[in-house]
């Protein structure tokens, strides 16, 4: 869900946005440059909507590639944190995360996630040299890890709900909620916010925004579970919250994430949206979610 911008940021949060500087776009009430947001998320939704009917395999790889991006994003913002991840582990080990979930399921995202752990633990403690004494190793071992849950294992889920029964279709219905989540919270949140939900982590949510996400989230996973997968409506309404919580509470954590490190965006690469991670943060625990709603349910 994006942030609302229904109520003005607290002293030390982020401007308004690029509107306010002289020769730039102008932005939405919140923050955003909303013509290039609208095309870049268009353009993405059309081509992982055509590769999900027409090529659904092709997105494991695309999924590789954005985690692969999203988790350099991350390494480079906590390295200039002075955070010393150990950017290789997590690059590789990711990867082995998210492909493994192809041939071998569940049992081979947890074996290399396992094995990306214990890698990550063993090269922070000799990055520097046999000689060197190790600093911070406890704190940067532990972010390291943590990041490795945040992006690859979570994003594995996606590709284990691609191997389902209907995966395609799976995949489509947990991505359109995310969608519905987000543009309900944006259009309540500048239409009607004035409630803040959680100010010292993220200034600009608002209550209204919620209820907007919540009321198009349980729209929308009354239609998608109906229509795409021929499933009880029930599940729909059951998805549809679930994806809420998570999608609000993943948009939360990388707030905090970025409030802590004291910077916007992860990255740069998305005009109007910032980073891949900027754009991964509710989908990722989303993933998981909507795989375990789905596998128990259907």
């Amino acid at each position: 869900m994006p942030e609302d911008a229904a109520t003005p940021p607290v002293a030390g949060a982020e401007s308004a946005g690029p509107g306010n500087d002289e020769g730039k776009p102008p932005a939405s009430k919140a923050g955003r440059n909303l013509p290039a947001a609208l095309a870049v998320g268009f353009g993405l939704g059309l081509s992982l909507i055509a590769i999900l009917l027409w090529a659904p395999k092709v997105l494991i790889g695309v999924i590789a590639v954005a985690i692969a991006v999203a988790t350099w994003e991350v390494a480079k913002r906590l390295r200039e944190a002075d955070v010393l991840v150990p950017r290789i582990p997590l690059l590789v080990g990711g990867q082995a995360v998210v492909w493994l979930a192809w041939p071998s399921g569940p049992q081979g995202v947890l074996g290399a996630f396992g094995a990306t752990a214990l890698t990550i633990m063993v090269w922070r403690l000799f990055d520097h040299g046999l000689r060197a004494t190790p600093r911070n190793y406890l704190r940067d071992t532990a972010i390291a890890v943590f990041v490795l849950a945040w992006i690859p294992l979570l994003a594995a889920f996606a590709v284990l709900m691609l191997q389902e029964d209907n995966g395609n279709l799976r995949v489509l219905t947990f991505m359109i909620l995310v969608v519905c989540s987000d543009v309900g919270g944006y259009v309540a949140g500048v239409l009607f916010g004035k409630h803040p939900m959680v100010p010292h982590i993220s200034p600009k949510k608002s209550w209204e925004g919620f209820g907007g996400s919540l009321v198009f989230c349980v729209i929308g996973g009354l239609l998608t579970v109906t229509l795409l997968l021929q499933a009880n409506s029930m599940i729909g309404v059951l998805l549809g919250v679930g994806l809420v919580l998570v999608a609000t509470s993943g948009d939360l954590i990388e707030s905090q994430v970025k409030r802590e490190l004291g910077i916007k965006d992860m990255g740069t690469l998305l005009p109007g949206h910032g980073g891949i991670m900027d754009r991964l943060d509710s989908m990722l625990p989303s993933a998981f979610v909507a795989w375990l709603v789905l596998t128990a349910l259907l």
